[in-house]
């Protein structure tokens, strides 16, 4: 008998089942596969950066990716210059090499293809001097070039022009030879490298010592010389040495500030001379007063002595012709409005004169009418008299500063005056100082420029108008 089998529909599930997890039946499930983002753009920051000759700057490169996505690649990318005026390096650092301006690019291999992205920097020279007098600035590039900003109603900018200036322009001429410049307080006083003397702005009192009392914009010869070797202004009067060590003086004398022994204004440069003689090293000048150092070290001043600038232990009388400021050796001075201060040979830091804003430094308000030891210090390095405020620099490189701060002139962000040293900030960078009326600037020893205080007429030179109580970098 034939068996027949036949099976249940209980059995017949399961075994479907089966076959259909085995992709029986057909119809199974399909997947995306994922894709790898790739990168799309590259992006240099900070863009299009200027910097010194010999500073550098930290470039970053940041790409983003096909999904917009960004990632900071900056060490992934190979850096390059397209000229030789920056240097970079693999870590993305930059260094300005010569003046002028190169494209630096960042690229970024991949199988899809490589990206790139670029930027141009500028290298400009470095500072080297800065000199903030009156409500202006000049400030002077390695490459011998002069620029000034700030106040220009009398020509004292030296642009052909009487407008105020709120960002470095360059004194007229291009000239490429500039020493060292003096800035009074509308009028400036320059040296170039061939030992000429030039002059521009207010000329009332024949500052300008081209035996005129006319305002000139640009910048006059003065007289036929070629061996001066240091200039300074004042207000309204201008001292020179020559390279014989010999003192010449011109512009307003009603105080004696010239110290010819009299008290009428000179129209062109005048020789001071002494019953002893004096080889003259370096001068500064006040509103109304003017300090010396001889070669030796010994220190004169003369001229006006309401608040005891001179310091000769007095006030109220006018000393008509240099006078011997105590027996020390000293090795820099700087002259305000009505103050004086000096370095001694040993570092030591002294200052005597007007001190209603405690510009002295002596934590009084007094005048002090002969030299005063300011702190115990004696790492005093650079020291300069503004018009009631006084700056200066330690030998390791802290800024210091006291006296009037309405203007914010001092740089602690504080606004209030001060009659004793405090120090500005916590940089232990900074090489060189200058005080104006009411503004101050700063060199650094990476050769930044930096300046703070008032900036009404543009003289901190950063573009705006709007004055600044603690110190802002000038690129």
């Amino acid at each position: 008998m034939k068996a027949t089998f036949k099976l249940s529909p209980l059995l017949l599930v399961p075994l479907l089942a089966v076959l259909t997890a085995c992709g029986g039946g057909g119809g199974g499930a399909s997947t995306t596969p994922s894709t790898t983002p790739t990168v799309v753009s590259i992006a240099i920051t900070p863009a299009s950066p200027t910097i010194a000759i010999g500073t550098s700057l930290p470039l970053t490169a940041t790409a983003t990716y096909s999904d917009s996505s960004t990632k900071d690649l900056t060490k992934s990318v190979t850096w390059s210059a397209k000229g030789t005026l920056v240097t970079v390096f693999s870590s993305g650092q930059i260094t300005g090499k010569a003046v002028g301006t190169d494209t630096i690019t960042a690229t970024y291999t991949q199988t899809s293809g490589n990206v790139a992205g670029s930027t141009d920097v500028t290298v400009k020279a470095p500072w080297t001097t800065v000199v903030a007098g009156g409500n202006q600035t000049f400030a002077r590039k390695a490459d011998g070039s002069l620029y000034g900003w700030g106040l220009n109603n009398r020509g004292q900018l030296g642009d052909t022009t009487t407008t105020d200036r709120q960002t470095p322009t360059l004194v007229t001429g291009s000239v490429l030879t500039w020493k060292q410049v003096a800035v009074g307080e509308q009028f400036t006083i320059a040296l170039r490298t061939d030992g000429t003397l030039w002059a521009w702005g207010f000329n009332q009192n024949g500052q300008l010592g081209d035996g005129t009392t006319v305002d000139k914009a640009t910048p006059v010869k003065v007289g036929t010389a070629s061996d001066w070797t240091y200039v300074a202004a004042g207000k309204a009067h201008a001292l020179a040495v020559n390279k014989a060590g010999v003192l010449w003086g011109w512009g307003r004398n009603f105080n004696g500030q010239l110290g010819d022994g009299g008290n009428i204004d000179k129209l062109v440069p005048t020789k001071i001379t002494m019953a002893t003689p004096i080889l003259w090293l370096k001068v500064a000048a006040g509103a109304t007063h003017s300090l010396g150092l001889a070669t030796d070290g010994s220190l004169y001043a003369w001229g006006g002595n309401l608040n005891g600038q001179v310091g000769n232990n007095s006030s109220g009388t006018d000393v008509l012709a240099p006078y011997r400021v105590g027996s020390s050796t000293w090795t820099a001075v700087s002259a305000g409005d009505t103050h004086s201060i000096a370095i001694r040979a040993d570092g030591a830091l002294f200052a005597w004169g007007g001190n209603s804003f405690g510009q002295v430094g002596n934590n009084g308000s007094l005048d002090v009418m002969a030299p005063a030891q300011i702190t115990t210090a004696i790492n005093w390095a650079v020291v300069s008299a503004g018009g009631s405020h006084t700056l200066a620099v330690r030998t390791d490189g802290t800024l210091w500063g006291w006296g009037a701060n309405g203007d914010g002139q001092l740089g602690d962000g504080l606004g209030l005056d001060t009659n004793s040293p405090n120090q500005i900030g916590v940089a232990t960078t900074w090489s060189s100082v200058s005080a104006g009326a009411s503004h101050s600037f700063g060199l650094r020893t990476d050769s930044t420029l930096w300046g703070w205080g008032r900036n009404v007429e543009g003289q901190l030179g950063n573009g705006k108008t709007v004055s600044a109580p603690m110190p802002i970098n000038l690129p």
